[in-house]
């Protein structure tokens, strides 16, 4: 059994917020994939099984609030006896810029009270999708900021982001991470245009391009016109006679 863990606080009214981007992430995998289960209610969250890349997996979105999700992730953990190697939690990460992702096993919390919870319950080994959400510029405006909204303009790379991360989410089941982030880095980042050729300058030309007016041919080829001097003009001089000096 893999476990794969979207964060977020439950309830309409943080359903856009950018601390949210968690529980999207889940969503977005359990529409894309037709094997899992209706949602229901078991482990303190919203939980949903199904098939992923031939492992079965328990998607699951805890509905203790964020500060608390460490409860909801163990009791799970605990009763499929699910390692921490086998868990994946994707959240929200202020120190990326919006639309970053990465992939990474263990570490810190980093500040964040979800992941801090989880680390508490299960022990810090657990792996990570960070999902990038920008920082506001200041300590003071953050919980303002995981707390609004998404604006509209963010639509243009979050809902690409996350059919992304549902298209592949088989990669996060088996445990193919390194595989998972280059998919996503592919899907996701613009194709750098080409650069356009030089053209090879072509053989110089022989001579300079004439007037079209212009006989090229080459003397003694081609027709030519009478040459002064010969047999007609000898006839000429003796029928009229030459023209003498005044």
């Amino acid at each position: 059994m893999r476990l794969i863990v979207g964060l977020g606080n439950p309830g309409q009214k943080y359903e856009r917020n950018r601390h949210n981007v968690g529980f999207m992430a889940a969503d977005a995998i359990f529409r894309r994939h037709a094997s899992f289960t209706p949602w229901r209610a078991r482990f303190q969250s919203e939980v949903s099984e199904g098939i992923l890349d031939g492992q079965k997996v328990l998607l699951i979105k805890p509905q203790t609030y964020m500060n608390e999700s460490g409860r909801a992730v163990g009791e799970a953990a605990r009763f499929f006896k699910i390692a921490p190697a086998d868990i994946c939690v994707i959240y929200d990460e202020l120190d990326l810029p919006p639309g970053k992702l990465r992939m990474k096993q263990g570490g810190g919390h980093g500040g964040h009270n979800g992941i801090r919870s989880i680390s508490a319950h299960v022990g810090p080994d657990f792996r990570r999708l960070r999902i990038g959400i920008g920082h506001p510029g200041s300590k003071d405006r953050v919980t303002h900021w995981v707390l609004g909204d998404f604006a509209k303009a963010d639509n243009a790379w979050l809902e690409p982001m996350l059919d992304a991360i549902a298209a592949e989410a088989g990669l996060i089941a088996s445990g193919q991470d390194a595989q998972f982030a280059n998919r996503l880095h592919l899907a996701l980042e613009p194709a750098r245009p080409k650069a356009a050729k030089t053209p090879k300058p072509g053989p110089a030309k022989a001579a300079k391009d004439k007037p079209a007016d212009q006989d090229t041919r080459p003397a003694g080829t081609g027709v030519e016109g009478p040459k002064p001097g010969g047999p007609f003009a000898d006839a000429l001089k003796k029928l009229f006679g030459s023209k003498g000096s005044d």
